[in-house]
């Protein structure tokens, strides 16, 4: 008995693959005319996202340069230096970002872990500059929720691979 066709396997008739990502190969004109739109699309988030780490290390700097300019010069207290961190971790998620992007173009894919990741890292940085005297027990406690929400997400992912 011959087998019966199954136009989701058949690797030209997909318009996504195996793992959610567009098919670059679909036999539709219009199909790969918009994927490669979406792949350029892609390409100057990319280019985009460089700028903005690019400018994100010019704020470090010139957040650096103005509170060690500020009497008395050379010296940050607590607040100036949780701004710079908080500057320098903006940085590091835009990377991360940027990082996602590039996964995305060379694989199609979205990689869950390395966005749970870069989730993580962001709520991590609001957490190193929380001002305590600023904010309620509500939101820290709804912080630590999503905190341990995204390490068991990112705990639970890292095992499965």
């Amino acid at each position: 008995m011959p087998e019966e066709h199954n136009h989701m396997t058949d690797k030209h008739d997909r318009m996504t693959d195996e793992h959610g990502g567009l098919a670059g190969e679909h036999r539709d004109p219009l199909i790969r005319f918009l994927h490669n739109i979406i792949r350029h699309a892609v390409r100057a988030l990319a280019i985009l996202m460089v700028l903005v780490i690019l400018w994100g290390i010019g704020d470090v700097v010139w957040i650096l340069y103005l509170k060690l300019n500020e009497p008395p010069i050379m010296l940050l207290n607590i607040g100036d230096i949780l701004q710079t961190f908080g500057a320098f971790l903006a940085v590091l998620i835009a990377i991360e970002i940027f990082i996602n992007i590039t996964v995305y173009l060379r694989e199609d894919v979205i990689h869950v872990k390395l966005v749970v990741a870069t989730a993580l890292m962001a709520v991590a940085r609001k957490v190193i500059v929380f001002d305590f005297k600023e904010i309620s027990y509500e939101y820290v406690w709804a912080t630590a929720a999503v905190v341990l929400a995204l390490g068991l997400t990112y705990w639970l992912i890292a095992k499965k691979t």
